[in-house]
């Protein structure tokens, strides 16, 4: 299925399903909530430098590593898929079923509930590079102390902010929804399901406490850290350093280097140009995993009115000339 994809959020813009009239910010966090963002992010980053001694020497297995990687598949669509493509920017249509499927698989990545991700989201997309972007890497000046900051903030600086996204004004349709509120609510238990099913499954299979406690390690703090780190960088690399072949407000750029283990966000110059499309990477090599994953839904009948890219539509927001312009496919 094909369908014409509406123009695209201007830089100033306030993106479908949020409400401008009402104040940017909601209510400060408190404080032990400011403390388990440290937490969850400073555990696993010390858990991905202890596990380079740890991986030459003992203490990783075959089955450590396939519940890392199966653990990551389904945390990072998650949240490529769910919080992102389909919550935040309603590229195509799911029923209840697959809707609050993704959206536990979103909370498995510990990057918060899907309501916080999704307000967060679409601020950035409002206020692009500018003053009100949650993460941007550019309002910090552009000497090298102003760039190393801006960096570090938008890659996870800016997590530590005590002033919160105004969900009703950004997410009023989330909030709508009773199925997302009961899951919101319940982060906590996606939470320790993320971090102790790796290790539950690893103490079966090996019938050890070891087993169990390797796996806790790899499948859930190191794999964890990884999933952080690779999600972070499309808020700060991908907005620093990159290609930027399309027309779209702020500075996102196209990394490749990061498209596999992103699952296709770091095509992020065209996602900036057209926030609502299915697809991020549409020229020939762009491997978009999350696209492919969206056509398979597809194809089993579990969504339906997905915003494919057109030529045409490729054709108006492409920002080189048409000598210039890639020969781009059609449809996901």
């Amino acid at each position: 299925m094909t369908t014409t994809l509406p123009e695209r959020v201007s830089a100033d813009a306030t993106p479908s399903g949020t409400s401008a009239a009402k104040p940017l910010h909601g209510d400060a966090q408190p404080r032990g909530r400011a403390w388990l963002v440290y937490a969850f992010t400073a555990i696993p980053m010390l858990a991905l430098v202890a596990a380079v001694p740890m991986a030459w020497g003992w203490g990783l297995s075959w089955l450590d590593v396939g519940l890392a990687v199966a653990f990551y598949v389904v945390s990072i669509l998650g949240v490529t898929v769910g919080f992102h493509r389909y919550f935040t920017h309603r590229a195509f249509r799911a029923g209840r079923g697959l809707r609050n499927g993704l959206a536990i698989a979103g909370s498995l990545a510990m990057q918060g509930d899907v309501i916080t991700w999704v307000a967060d989201h679409r601020r950035h997309h409002a206020f692009a590079d500018k003053e009100g972007d949650p993460h941007s890497p550019w309002l910090h000046g552009t000497t090298p102390a102003g760039l190393a900051k801006g960096f570090f903030h938008a890659h996870l600086g800016w997590l530590f902010d005590r002033t919160t996204t105004n969900a009703e004004r950004f997410a009023p349709d989330l909030l709508a929804d009773r199925d997302l509120i009961r899951i919101g609510r319940l982060f906590p238990v996606w939470t320790a399901v993320t971090l102790l099913a790796p290790a539950l499954i690893g103490g079966v299979a090996t019938l050890s406490w070891w087993g169990a406690l390797t796996a806790f390690f790899w499948a859930g703090l190191v794999r964890v850290a990884v999933l952080h780190h690779v999600t972070w960088s499309i808020n700060s690399i991908c907005h620093m350093i990159g290609d930027r072949p399309w027309t779209a407000p702020g500075k996102a750029t196209n990394v490749w280097p990061l498209a596999i283990l992103s699952m296709g966000e770091s095509w992020h110059n065209l996602h900036h140009a057209d926030p609502t499309c299915a697809r991020h990477g549409v020229a020939p090599g762009q491997i978009d995993i999350s696209a492919r994953v969206i056509r398979l839904f597809e194809k089993l009948g579990w969504v339906d009115r997905v915003r494919w890219p057109t030529t045409a539509r490729l054709a108006r927001l492409a920002a080189r000339s048409d000598r210039d312009a890639p020969r781009l496919p059609v449809g996901g």
